[in-house]
């Protein structure tokens, strides 16, 4: 019997749950897992027979605590997907200010920066705290990783949307020869 302990925000714990316990017991049988949550900590207690299931669960679990929609958390069940988490204060330092002004940055007016990454990757980005997570096929996440890392350090954006369509061009360019 393996088990591993995470912590999500409380505020997310009823999204984790789900309608009458839905959105766990999904979990659950996708993974062979038994979950337990402690809604007044945030505590999530995930136990399973296979560690790798374990594993996949408590990915899932994060992913939805870092702000994920279920639908497209539960997308970690594929072994060609995977989560990448960046956290954003690796770059703003203790500065709150800083920490506001890159969130701003990777989602952009009105959301542009954040679509176009999402868009040219494959990927789903979720801004949420001091993180910025990834769900994606594993070279797409990576590739999605790079370009918000771009600009968390400060290149332009359109030096990060000619650097990702440059990018794209080549592994297309790449997968026909």
């Amino acid at each position: 019997m393996y088990q591993e302990e995470i912590k999500i925000p409380k505020e997310r714990i009823a999204i984790l749950i789900g309608k009458k316990g839905k959105t766990k017991k999904e979990i659950e049988d996708k993974t062979q897992t038994k979950i337990t949550v402690s809604s007044k900590e945030g505590d999530v207690s995930i136990k399973g027979e296979d560690s790798l299931n374990i594993y996949k669960a408590a990915h899932i679990i994060k992913s939805i605590g870092r702000g994920f929609n279920p639908d497209i958390a539960t997308n970690l069940l594929n072994k060609d997907f995977c989560l990448e988490i960046i956290n954003i204060k690796d770059f703003s330092g203790k500065s709150k200010k800083d920490l506001l002004r890159l969130k701003s940055r990777i989602i952009g007016t009105k959301g542009k920066a954040r679509r176009i990454i999402e868009h040219s990757t494959d990927c789903e980005i979720s801004i949420y705290g001091k993180t910025v997570c990834i769900i994606g096929e594993v070279e797409k996440a990576i590739l999605a990783r790079e370009a918000i890392e771009k600009l968390l350090a400060g290149s332009p954006h359109s030096n990060v949307y000619k650097w990702l369509d440059k990018t794209k061009h080549q592994k297309t360019h790449e997968e026909i020869t």
